[in-house]
């Protein structure tokens, strides 16, 4: 099924990575990338798929730009966020208006033309849980996001579903924890822990480092996006994590070591404004139910294999990292 696919946000991250993995799983598929290639989403990223890629540049608010891609295909994949919490508590504006009015956007011209939809989510919706709570998020948990990030991507959220209820669109949703892997932009905190020790840098951690993260590998989240495509219930919410929690002091300790060097080589530095302490997925709908499970069971597998990507592919954030590290600069992280 789905021969035809819309992937937005396809040369950022995960939305990259996704393409990635359908071109060399799926080779009958024809995908179209829409992306506004702001400085998180990078051409070079699908320079390994150029030939087997449609490139489209362009805004996902753009009702024309996407009903007439949207009327093309089968399939849409709504990668395409603004997703950094550090530059939403700076300008909120990109954030409401690609999360949310893009959102809009899309679900308008998936309802016209009847084509199935899924959009991709996060487990910051749900805000942040207690370091000593058991609890995990499940589908059912309410909502309480507490940035601009999170906060448009709850409101997008909120409308896929309204339009699933009131207009009978087929789509379905995924909420996910952290990932990492090859193509995270150096902004994000594993990549520019591990860029910084390959410059010789000493690493920067928030606070006191105690904020828990649930992580995952890239290729496992999108291996569940597919799943999920094929075999989900329509108008479900799936959560997506690989039972990865691990603090950031740790995080960062263990990228340390794995790239040669002592353990407590790194620095502590302001915290940020409303941090959110813990993160932590029930993705046991999706096992149960779709029989998904990741491929990274070991964290630290799959981080050696990212610093190894990281290590290989110089040339690729290269470009990014000293502007990157001036805007940390003048917020004093």
């Amino acid at each position: 099924m789905s021969s035809r696919i819309l992937v937005t946000g396809g040369a950022g991250f995960i939305g990259a990575n996704f393409v990635h993995q359908t071109v060399r799983e799926r080779p009958d598929a024809a995908v179209t990338v829409l992306d506004a290639l702001t400085y998180a989403g990078d051409e070079r990223s699908l320079a390994p798929v150029s030939g087997r890629v449609r490139l489209v540049q362009g805004d996902v608010a753009d009702a024309a730009l996407v009903d007439r891609l949207v009327a093309e295909s089968d399939l849409v994949v709504h990668f395409a966020a603004e997703s950094h919490n550090d530059n939403s508590l700076h300008d909120p504006t990109p954030f409401v208006h690609t999360n949310v009015i893009g959102t809009f956007t899309l679900l308008e011209a998936v309802r016209r033309h009847d084509v199935r939809y899924h959009h991709i989510s996060t487990d910051e919706v749900y805000g942040d849980l207690e370091l000593d709570d058991p609890a995990k998020f499940t589908p059912t948990t309410p909502y309480n996001p507490s940035s601009p990030y999170s906060s448009t991507k709850a409101s997008s959220d909120l409308l896929v579903r309204a339009w699933v209820r009131s207009f009978g669109v087929r789509a379905t949703i995924s909420n996910c924890s952290n990932n990492y892997g090859p193509y995270q932009h150096v902004e994000k905190f594993i990549p520019r822990q591990i860029t910084n020790v390959v410059d010789g840098v000493r690493p920067k951690l928030y606070g006191t480092g105690a904020n828990v993260r649930d992580w995952i590998h890239v290729e496992d989240h999108n291996a569940a996006v597919w799943a999920i495509v094929d075999h989900g219930r329509i108008g479900e919410t799936y959560l997506i994590g690989a039972d990865g929690e691990c603090d950031n002091r740790t995080v960062v300790e263990t990228i340390l070591e794995l790239m040669g060097q002592s353990a407590d080589a790194y620095d502590l530095v302001n915290d940020r404004p409303g941090h959110d302490l813990r993160y932590a997925i029930d993705a046991s709908k999706l096992r149960d139910e779709l029989g998904w499970t990741p491929r990274y069971r070991d964290f630290r597998s799959g981080l050696e294999a990212t610093i190894g990507w990281y290590r290989d592919n110089e040339a690729w954030w290269r470009p990014q990292k000293d502007a990157t590290e001036q805007k940390y600069a003048q917020l004093g992280r």
